[in-house]
């Protein structure tokens, strides 16, 4: 069974940073790419920052310059990196991912349960 498990989530104040993790474990082939959202109580849930294979990235107007996505490929991981972080970053952080469980087959989705990010004084 496949499973992306979230971490690194806490109550940290203004200003501060935090670094996110998120581990993909079970019989995976590959993975594409990955990503970071949240999902602010009352608001739709946003894409913060995209990570393909090779590396390439993206990230969200809110978040570019403050926050950094990353990945070890050998440990099937993704990292976010926030810094500067402000009251209104408070969410639920969660990742989800693009994989395979063979060379040429169906690509899956498969999403964490979140981890909780509250930035307060």
């Amino acid at each position: 069974q496949v499973q992306l498990v979230e971490s690194g989530g806490g109550l940290v104040q203004p200003g501060g940073s935090l670094r996110l993790s998120c581990a993909a474990s079970g019989n995976i082939f590959s993975i594409n790419a990955m990503y970071w959202h949240r999902q602010a109580p009352g608001k739709q849930r946003e894409l913060l920052a995209t990570i393909t294979s090779g590396g390439s990235t993206n990230y969200a107007d809110s978040v570019k310059g403050r926050f950094t996505i990353s990945r070890d490929n050998a440990k099937n991981t993704v990292y976010l990196q926030l810094n500067s972080l402000k009251p209104e970053d408070t969410a639920v952080y969660s990742c989800n991912a693009d994989y395979r469980l063979t060379p040429r087959g169906k690509v899956y989705v498969i999403w964490g349960q979140g981890t909780q990010v509250t930035v307060s004084s």
